[in-house]
C-alpha cells in the first residue's frame, strides 16, 4: 500500500508492481461516487464503456491539435457537435477540459465581439469571475431572488456587455430566467449542469436557451463521462474563427483556450450509441425523481429545515438543532455543503443512478441524530 510520502527512486520498481500499489490506493482511498449512498455532488459514477475507450484512446494518445494524430478522434468530434449542437439552438462548437474552460472560450469570444463588461448572478460560478479577470474584463455581480435565480429587473443597459445566464447554480441547481433575460451584447448560458436537460421531458425548464449566443455543457457532470469532458456551443457558425490561432507547426488553426486536448468525444459518443437518446432521458429523468422523492421527505421531516424543492435535483436543508457543520462531518459520504448568504447548508446531488434512497434516507437521519 502506498503512503504519502512518494519516492524518484534511482531504481525502478517496475511496472507491474507499480501498477499494482497505485491500483490498490486508487481502489482503497477514492470517493464511491457510485455507491449506494452518494448524494453528495454533480460528478457522476462512469459508465463502463466510457471508461474502457478512455484507456484505449490513453495507448494511442490522440492529439486533437494535430488531425494527422487524430484522425479518428477529429472526424468524431465533429459529428458530436455536429448532433447534439442544435438541441440548444447552437450550430457549432468544440470539446476542451471542463466548463472552466467552456466559459473561459465564450467570453473571450464575447470581448472579441466588443463586450468590456461581464455581468452574471452572485451565485454564478467562480469561473466567470475568473475568466473576466484573465480577460481583463471589468466584472458585475446580480443579486438573486429567494430561490437563486438572476434578479434580471435590475439589470440595465447591456450594449456593451456580455451577460452570463446560469442553468442550473453550483450551490442550489437554480435556473435563471433564460427566456425573459434583456438583450445583451453577448448572452453566454453556463449551463455546465443542467445543460443535458435538452434531451429529457424536463427540457422546458431550459426554454430560452436557443437565444444565447453560447452555451457551455460538461460533459462529465450530466453526461456521465470521465474528467475532463466538456462541451462549448456557439449560435453563429463563424464564431470560432475569432478565437483560432495558427502556427508554422499546424496544418489547420487552433480553436479556442486549449492547444493540445485528448479524444474525449471518443467515449461520449460511444455511450450515446450505447444508451440512446432514451437511455440518456431515463438516466437524468431518474436522478430528478430521486431529489424530488429525498427532497420531500426531508420537508417532512420535523427535524429539518428545506431551503427550497429542487429545480435540477439540487437541494439544500438543515438540522434544526442547528449543528449544521457537526452534521455535515457525519455525512461526508452522502452529503456536500455549500453557503447560502454567508449560511451553512447541507447540498443534496443527485448525480448517480445507483443510488439506493432509502439507505440515503436513513444516513440523513442519522446524522440529524
Amino acid at each position: 500500500m502506498l503512503d504519502k510520502k512518494f519516492e524518484f527512486p534511482n531504481k525502478g520498481l517496475g511496472e507491474d508492481y507499480t501498477y499494482g500499489l497505485f491500483e490498490d490506493a486508487i481502489r482503497s482511498k477514492s470517493a464511491r461516487l457510485g455507491s449506494d449512498v452518494f448524494f453528495a455532488h454533480m460528478d457522476p459514477p462512469t459508465p463502463k464503456i466510457a471508461a474502457k475507450l478512455v484507456g484505449l484512446n490513453a495507448q494511442f494518445n490522440q492529439n486533437l491539435l494535430h488531425p494527422d494524430l487524430s484522425p479518428f478522434a477529429t472526424e468524431v468530434e465533429s459529428q458530436l457537435i455536429n448532433l447534439l449542437a442544435p438541441d440548444f439552438g447552437m450550430t457549432c462548437g468544440h470539446m476542451c477540459g471542463g466548463s472552466t474552460l467552456g466559459n473561459l472560450t465564450a467570453l473571450w469570444r464575447a470581448r472579441e465581439a466588443g463586450a468590456v463588461t461581464v455581468i452574471a448572478s452572485e451565485d454564478s460560478h467562480l469561473s466567470v469571475a475568473k475568466s473576466a479577470h484573465i480577460l481583463g474584463m471589468d466584472y458585475q455581480s446580480v443579486p438573486v431572488t429567494d430561490d437563486g435565480r438572476m434578479q434580471i429587473d435590475s439589470l440595465g443597459c447591456l450594449s456593451s456587455s456580455a451577460l452570463v445566464l446560469t442553468a442550473g447554480t453550483t450551490g442550489r441547481g437554480a435556473v435563471d430566467p433564460l427566456d425573459d433575460a434583456p438583450s445583451a451584447l453577448w448572452t453566454h448560458v453556463d449551463a455546465a449542469w443542467a445543460g443535458p436537460l435538452v434531451f429529457t421531458k424536463h427540457k422546458g425548464l431550459l426554454n430560452g436557451i436557443q437565444k444565447a449566443d453560447s452555451v457551455a455543457v460538461s460533459s462529465h457532470k450530466w453526461l456521465y463521462q470521465p474528467k475532463d469532458s466538456a462541451l462549448i456551443f456557439f449560435k453563429d457558425p463563424e464564431a470560432q474563427e475569432a478565437i483560432s490561432f495558427g502556427g508554422s507547426y499546424l496544418a489547420i488553426p487552433n480553436v479556442g483556450v486549449q492547444g493540445s486536448r485528448s479524444a474525449a468525444a471518443i467515449p461520449l459518443m460511444a455511450t450515446l450509441m450505447a444508451w440512446g437518446r432514451a437511455g440518456l432521458a431515463k438516466r437524468i429523468e431518474a436522478d430528478m425523481q430521486n431529489a424530488q422523492d429525498l427532497a420531500l421527505r426531508v420537508k417532512d421531516e420535523s427535524r429539518m429545515l428545506l431551503k427550497q424543492m429542487p429545480t435540477t435535483a439540487v437541494f439544500n436543508w438543515q438540522p434544526k438543532h442547528g449543528r449544521t457543520a457537526e452534521t455535515l462531518e457525519r455525512l461526508r459520504d452522502v452529503s456536500s455543503q455549500t453557503k447560502i448568504s454567508e449560511d451553512l447548508w447541507v447540498r443534496q446531488v443527485a448525480a448517480n443512478p445507483k443510488v439506493d434512497l432509502e439507505l440515503c434516507w436513513q444516513r440523513l437521519l442519522s446524522a440529524v441524530g
